[in-house]
C-alpha cells in the first residue's frame, strides 16, 4: 500500500495555505508534519481525511480499496474529542465501533488504552487526558490502514504518551501509515518529516 500526494494545494476562505505538495508514504511508514501556527498541518490531515477540498493535484492509496475513499480507509483523530457525555465510557466507544463499521467488542481497546476500569463511567466524568485516551480507542477498535492524528499527545500525561507511541508502533508493524501533525516528538523513531512554511 502506498499514500501518494503529488502536487497538493490548499485554499481555505480565499486563501492559499499551501501549494505544490507532494510526499510518499509506504506501508509500515509515518510522517509528522511540523510548522507554525496557520501553516496548514491540520489542514493537510483534514484533506486526506477528505473533510477538506483538494484545490489542486493529487492524492492517491495504492493497493488500497479502489472502491471506497482514502478517507474512508483512515482514522482521523482531530483536536475535538467526539463523544456524548450522558453515554459511559464503553457505550461511547461501541457507538463509534458501529458507526464505523467495526465488530469487535470495546474492552479490548480500552485495555489498550487503560480505561476498562472506567467502561461503566459517564464520559462527563473523565479528565481530558481521559477522553482524549478515548478516542484514541476508537483507533484500536476497528482497523483502518491510515492513521492521521493531530497533535495527537495534546493532554496526555507521560504514561499515556508512552502507551501511545506503543500502538503507533504496532500499526505501523502491521502494515499500518501514520501521517501526524505535531509541534514536538510524538515518540516515533525513524519517522519521515514534512515541514510546512508560510505560502
Amino acid at each position: 500500500m502506498e499514500l501518494k500526494a503529488k502536487g497538493l494545494t490548499c485554499n481555505r476562505s480565499g486563501r492559499e495555505v499551501f501549494r505544490d505538495l507532494s510526499f510518499s508514504l509506504t506501508e509500515g511508514q509515518a510522517m509528522v508534519v511540523t510548522g507554525r501556527n496557520g501553516a496548514g498541518k491540520s489542514s493537510l490531515l483534514r484533506m486526506i481525511a477528505g473533510l477538506v477540498r483538494i484545490a489542486a493535484g493529487q492524492l492517491t492509496l495504492e493497493g488500497g480499496r479502489p472502491d471506497i475513499p482514502i478517507g474512508e480507509q483512515a482514522h482521523y483523530l482531530g483536536h475535538q474529542d467526539a463523544m456524548k457525555s450522558s453515554l459511559t465510557v464503553g457505550e461511547n466507544l461501541q457507538f463509534w465501533s458501529r458507526f464505523l463499521g467495526g465488530g469487535r467488542p470495546a474492552e479490548p481497546a480500552l485495555e489498550a488504552v487503560d480505561l476498562a476500569a472506567l467502561a461503566d463511567l459517564p464520559a462527563a466524568y473523565l479528565s481530558a487526558g481521559q477522553r482524549r485516551r478515548l478516542s484514541i480507542a476508537r483507533l484500536v477498535a476497528v482497523p483502518r490502514p491510515i492513521w492521521l492524528l493531530d497533535e495527537p499527545t495534546s493532554s496526555l500525561d507521560a504514561p499515556s504518551q508512552k502507551r501511545l507511541a506503543e500502538l503507533m508502533r504496532d500499526h505501523l508493524g502491521g502494515g499500518g501509515i501514520i501521517v501526524a501533525a505535531a509541534h514536538g516528538t510524538i515518540g516515533l523513531d525513524h519517522s519521515h518529516e514534512l515541514s510546512l512554511g508560510w505560502v
